[in-house]
């Protein structure tokens, strides 16, 4: 099972794609992420598709990003390090189709790689967003640049170093710009395809040239600080025995923001 549903509205000519591992929280595992891939590659070709939503299935947690037993090879080298969701998104696969991200529940950590390569963010009053890297010995590297295009500075930071410790709200995340809209629990997938319905009804070529000329307006910031991440989280995370013990001492409390 790769824990992926796309289903398509060829009337509407939206396609909402489900992570769909409520059980674990819509982690990323790497059958997940090749699934990922693979839908976001199959898009680019659908002409029938003009418009995407992107979710996750159940209540708690749109997605807690990397899938903690996950095992992912490695290189036996500082050089060749393997970010296993840096390609995970749909600008990462060249798919210039709007991308609206519908979230209620959890999103952290991983789940950024998709929030900041989706045109804009859709939540319920339930979403929470934080990151847990600090936290576990390892450096927010891809996460804190994708962030950082999407929020003011000093909450970009905020989030970061705090870690597991606080969470920004749904009104938080409106309020900062991370998310565009507020809805009653359960209703941000619907408005979610409101919007991508009424995207899709335009012109393709002028909403497809809308969004390349938007994530260019990015690009040159992301190419550099991307460039950065693989070293520093090479000199900055800790071994993984070392991240492991720190996440089973891991504390439940934290506040809400």
């Amino acid at each position: 099972m790769s824990g992926l549903r796309v289903a398509v509205d060829k009337d509407s000519g939206v396609a909402v794609v489900t992570l769909d591992r409520p059980h674990r929280l819509n982690a990323i595992d790497l059958a997940l992420r090749d699934a990922l891939v693979g839908a976001w590659r199959e898009l680019r070709f659908d002409d029938s598709v003009r418009a995407v939503v992107l979710t996750g299935a159940g209540e708690r947690a749109f997605c807690t990003g990397l899938d903690r037993d996950a095992e992912v090879p490695q290189p036996d080298s500082p050089y060749m390090a393997d970010d296993p969701l840096l390609r995970v998104g749909p600008k990462a696969n060249d798919l210039w189709k709007p991308v609206v991200a519908a979230v209620r529940g959890m999103a952290c950590g991983g789940a950024f790689y998709l929030l900041g390569e989706s045109e804009f963010v859709i939540a319920d009053t339930t979403a929470t967003f934080f990151d847990p890297h600090t936290t576990y010995g390892m450096v927010s590297a891809y996460e804190s640049v994708l962030m950082a295009q999407r929020m003011p500075y000093g909450e970009v930071a905020r989030m970061m170093l705090m870690g597991t410790a606080e969470r920004i709200s749904a009104r938080r995340a409106h309020e900062t710009g991370l998310v565009c809209e507020l809805t009653e629990p359960g209703a941000a997938l619907e408005a979610a395809v409101e919007c991508a319905a009424v995207i899709a009804g335009y012109p393709t070529e002028g909403v497809q040239g809308t969004v390349r000329a938007l994530w260019a307006a990015r690009e040159a910031a992301l190419a550099a600080g991307f460039a950065q991440a693989p070293h520093l989280i090479s000199l900055g995370n800790l071994p993984d025995e070392r991240q492991a013990e720190l996440f089973a001492a891991r504390r439940p409390e934290f506040r809400t923001r």
